[in-house]
């Protein structure tokens, strides 16, 4: 089944900002609320796909590559499948979106203190891991396969810190809903607050028999073999996240995220500024002044390239097209060749002799040449 567009789901333009985008899945939260519509199936399916839509355009590094890539560019790279989703997982990323002021936050907007309320969700810390990419692998996109050591779910007791994963019973306290509920009688009327139960901690039940494998955490240390789809046009310093990827989090909670920091390897040949590149091309005095054609690399094979007769140290030759892409985009960098005259450190008694008579020349006489200076040559270069 085909997903729908995130900014049809939310019903705003291309060009919204944070805050609209966050007012209008507000908006659809609120209608397709679950204790709004109980028992109708296709408003939680709603409620979900608003979730998802704002889990990807309210974060600038998931939106840009959406808008890019659209749906398909969202596997692996931190937005939610929509598939499998629970309505935890929404509460706790989104649960504060509605502040405070509705006693007790997301779950219990439209309830009130009867309200089914919510016990807390653990939420799994994140993780960071630096890549290193090659500028070829940077130029094309590429996929890599890393093993992060990390929290991982208990397999003793499938991750809820239960002995043989079933020995907790709800928490007499507050009937396991996590929280408690007072109401205080004042001259201004009835005022309710709502505070994390201190009995089970939130998490709305009690452990009787913990796993002995976990100690009752949940969690043990582990690793995991994980793939990463790095886009093409990344560059040093650049992170980004794989939702889900991070530390398991303690009995049953949402796992955090891994955080993926770039670090490109220098490269033999090229000097990178922004998505150019700059090779440096060395000539002799003679291909200099006579001209010549000369062989280059790129990132996308070998060119040749004509050196004009006459060509001074410092020229600048651009190869459109030839740099490294955009992240965000379809423009390409270019390639930007600096010719640099070899200068020989020693010479053979013939070639002195050859220099000398050149140097008797008026040709190579310097003297009331109008010469480019170096002022004209970055003014050129940068126009």
């Amino acid at each position: 089944m085909n997903k729908r567009d995130y900014y049809e789901i939310l019903e705003v333009g291309k060009e919204a900002g944070a805050e609209e985008i966050k007012k209008a899945y507000r908006k659809k939260a609120i209608q397709f609320h679950p204790d709004k519509n109980p028992g109708d199936k296709a408003a939680e399916e709603k409620f979900k796909e608003a979730a998802e839509a704002y889990e990807v355009l309210s974060n600038p590094d998931k939106r840009a590559r959406y808008d890019r890539f659209g749906h398909s560019g969202m596997s692996g790279m931190g937005g939610y499948s929509g598939e499998g989703m629970t309505f935890d997982d929404i509460f706790s990323r989104f649960g504060d979106i509605f502040g405070d002021s509705f006693g007790g936050g997301f779950s219990s907007f439209f309830g009130g203190g009867q309200s089914r309320g919510r016990s807390r969700v653990n939420k799994g810390t994140n993780l960071r891991v630096t890549v290193k990419l090659s500028l070829d692998e940077i130029a094309n996109g590429t996929t890599k396969k890393i093993k992060v050591k990390k929290y991982v779910a208990c397999k003793e007791c499938g991750g809820n810190g239960e002995k043989n994963g079933n020995s907790s019973r709800t928490c007499p306290t507050c009937n396991g809903r996590g929280v408690q509920t007072r109401v205080v009688n004042t001259i201004m009327g009835q005022m309710q607050s709502t505070t994390t139960c201190q009995t089970c901690g939130g998490e709305g039940k009690i452990i009787e028999q913990k796993c002995t494998s976990c100690y009752g955490e949940g969690i043990v240390s582990g690793e995991e073999l994980i793939e990463l789809k790095i886009p093409a046009g990344v560059s040093e310093g650049v992170q980004l996240s794989v939702s889900g990827k991070g530390n398991a989090a303690r009995r049953g909670g949402v796992n955090g995220d891994l955080l993926i920091v770039i670090q490109e390897i220098e490269h033999p040949d090229f000097q990178r500024d922004g998505n150019d590149l700059l090779y440096n091309l060395f000539v002799s005095i003679p291909d200099a002044i006579l001209g010549t054609n000369a062989e280059i690399p790129t990132l996308q094979g070998k060119v040749k390239i004509k050196i004009d007769a006459g060509s001074q140290s410092g020229k600048i030759l651009r190869l459109r097209g030839k740099g490294l892409p955009d992240l965000n985009g379809y423009s390409k960098g270019d390639l930007m060749v600096r010719i640099n005259i070899f200068i020989p450190s020693s010479l053979s008694k013939e070639d002195k002799a050859l220099l000398q008579k050149m140097q008797e020349s008026e040709s190579f006489n310097p003297k009331n040449k109008k010469t480019e200076s170096i002022f004209d040559k970055f003014k050129g270069y940068f126009s």
